[in-house]
């Protein structure tokens, strides 16, 4: 049987909290296909309008472990940049993952994700995908920081 496992990564940015969300979050689905193929080839809505209950299907790159994953949005508060899906996807019985995105004093923000997965070949897979999560949000970082007005 499967043990329950998490891990938790913070990365700071020197984007604002609200913009780094929307990257992030809210046009992900976009953005991670230009600027990271290697993450995410394509995306596309299964249902739902965006919002809480709506599903996402993604075919990754090469970067992940996975070769499809179906998110879906189990919360959502852009006003405080909050976040909350679930996977479904090859060799995971579980995963959950809650994004927070706070401001800091310089004007910047911190990125907080805490995944919590179940799966028998779930700890290499998710502890992979944790180091592909941690390389978009800086290619988004430093995508938004070239492009001020995007």
């Amino acid at each position: 049987m499967a043990s329950t496992n998490s891990w938790t990564h913070e990365t700071e940015s020197q984007v604002a909290a609200p913009r780094m969300f929307r990257a992030c979050v809210m046009d992900y689905h976009t953005l991670a296909p230009k600027l990271a193929p290697h993450i995410i080839d394509n995306a596309h809505h299964v249902e739902g309008d965006g919002g809480v209950g709506s599903i996402r299907h993604y075919n990754c790159g090469s970067a992940v472990p996975f070769n499809v994953v179906k998110k879906k949005i189990e919360f959502l508060d852009v006003d405080k940049c909050e976040f909350k899906y679930t996977i479904e996807c090859d060799g995971i019985d579980m995963a959950t993952w809650n994004i927070k995105i706070k401001p800091t004093a310089n004007g910047g923000s911190v990125a907080k994700v805490e995944c919590t997965y179940k799966g028998a070949n779930g700890k290499d897979m998710m502890l992979k995908a944790k180091d592909s999560g941690a390389d978009m949000f800086k290619t988004v970082d430093a995508y938004l920081i070239a492009n001020p007005d995007a």
